[in-house]
């Protein structure tokens, strides 16, 4: 009987040690550098602010787990601070929404797939502008490919045969269409960077001449 006492106390003893966990009071956001809003802590203990973590993992590969900016570990759970779950602020709920999904997404299991399924369009659209974006090294080519080896599978088992494949497998059909898709995506993130340069210089030039006059 005392050691189901000891170990119920245990429990109630780590429950109450997670409602309290807080911030440190002289730390701050190693992403932001600020003050913390709506604090949420890593399953490796650091803290950020939750729409910070958020915005840092929306940049990076989408599909996969954020990193942690502070030792690179994994982050498939984000606890934000207890004392947030009784606010009624807009922000902060929107805040823990998102956080409650990011956590949904890489819980694993049956969940987890079925929630990934839900978020796939997003993960689709981060894919093609992450395609687009030169400062991102991932080309995201496996999962292209990936993905058109399931539209391939799809294609055969639909009843009607639209496409023309003159013999080729329609298989490899798909993959050549994503792997060129991938480049043609790359060539345009590319071609809108260097405007995009030249538009800035352009303006730059055109206060120095101000400046001057």
């Amino acid at each position: 009987m005392e050691p189901e006492v000891s170990e119920r106390n245990a429990e109630e003893s780590r429950g109450n040690k997670r409602l309290n966990e807080t911030p440190p009071d002289d730390d701050c956001c190693p992403i932001c550098f600020g003050s913390f809003t709506v604090p949420c802590r890593s399953n490796c203990g650091h803290w950020y602010c939750g729409s910070c973590i958020l915005q840092f993992w929306n940049y990076s590969s989408a599909p996969k787990p954020c990193k942690c900016p502070m030792c690179a570990c994994k982050i498939i759970n984000l606890m934000p601070e207890a004392s947030l779950q009784q606010q009624q602020d807009q922000e902060v709920t929107q805040v823990l929404k998102s956080v409650q999904k990011y956590n949904l997404l890489f819980v694993g299991g049956a969940r987890g797939f079925i929630q990934k399924l839900c978020q796939l369009p997003l993960f689709m659209k981060r894919m093609f502008l992450g395609l687009m974006d030169p400062d991102i090294n991932a080309t995201y080519i496996a999962e292209m490919r990936l993905f058109a080896m399931v539209l391939s599978i799809i294609y055969r088992a639909a009843p009607f045969d639209l496409l023309p494949t003159g013999g080729v497998r329609i298989g490899r059909v798909f993959d050549f269409s994503a792997i060129t898709l991938v480049l043609i995506l790359r060539l345009v993130g590319i071609y809108r960077r260097r405007r995009l340069t030249q538009r800035v210089r352009q303006v730059a030039a055109m206060e120095l001449l101000q400046e001057g006059t």
